[in-house]
């Protein structure tokens, strides 16, 4: 069996008993970090008795395969330094391939930050898209903002602190400065803080150089409105220069994002 471990993402009183529980009695675990599995062990009070195999990102093909091994024949257990394995985290790789192998995969719930800094944004929680750390650099950043112009959905996106300000000012350049959003930095821990305003208030804020790991939320893009009269009328004038109606229509609802037969529809009302 494979099983996956979430662990805290800062207090380490988040530690679920059935966390520790798996921790003490497991015989074979991968982290990405052993030497932060000994310290999350330690702080916790647990004596490991496993042995400890890598998994970071950069674990090559052979190690995967490996493990796959180890899972077949016994209970694995799979953490990372903080949170979930393979959100953001090493592990996609592994558990693919031990789904394919018809292994048994299960998971240990526990603390998120992606769901945390949701919960206490303030903004629209019914639907979101987590779109991972954002690219270090700016060209890069600024085509993944782009793609997301006009989703409607509330963005969770991971970041450093070095990078939040100039983020951020890519981000208002692309959202706009009105957009609000809000940063989550050092979530669980001591010095916890959000800040929720627009873009241009969190580009004030960020200015300060803010220290921690930051969690960036960006609200999505307001629904948009159609006047389906108008352009209805819009697509009869088109069609009286010369046009065709449905290539009018077409035109219109692509330039809008209106629907192309509700305003052939509309057209059709009032056509002479």
């Amino acid at each position: 069996m494979l099983i996956l471990a979430a662990t805290p993402i800062g207090n380490l009183s988040d530690a679920s008993q059935r966390l520790r529980d798996v921790l003490t009695a497991s015989e074979h675990i991968a982290a990405e970090d052993t030497r932060t599995l000994k310290q999350l062990a330690s702080g916790l009070g647990i004596r490991l008795h496993a042995r400890l195999y890598s998994l970071h990102e950069h674990s090559d093909l052979e190690r995967t395969a490996l493990l796959v091994e180890v899972a077949r024949d016994h209970d694995l257990l799979v953490v990372s330094d903080a949170g979930m394995p393979t959100i953001s985290d090493p592990g996609y790789q592994l558990v693919r391939d031990c789904a394919q192998a018809g292994i048994e995969i299960i998971a240990i719930p526990g603390p998120s930050a992606v769901i945390s800094a949701l919960a206490v944004s303030g903004l629209p929680t019914d639907r979101f898209s987590f779109e991972g750390f954002l690219p270090r650099k700016q060209g890069e950043r600024v085509r993944v903002f782009t793609s997301l112009k006009d989703e409607a959905r509330t963005m969770v996106f991971f970041e450093a602190p070095h990078r939040i300000h100039e983020s951020l000012v890519d981000a208002a350049s692309v959202f706009g400065e009105e957009r609000l959003g809000t940063v989550s930095r050092e979530l669980t821990k001591k010095f916890e803080h959000t800040e929720r305003g627009t873009l241009a208030d969190l580009i004030t804020w960020a200015a300060g150089s803010p220290k921690g790991e930051m969690v960036l939320i960006i609200a999505g893009a307001a629904p948009k409105t159609f006047d389906i009269a108008d352009l209805g009328q819009k697509a009869l004038a088109l069609a009286a220069s010369g046009m065709g109606l449905k290539q009018a229509c077409a035109d219109l609802a692509e330039a809008s994002g209106a629907s192309k037969s509700a305003i052939y529809a509309e057209a059709l009302l009032h056509k002479p």
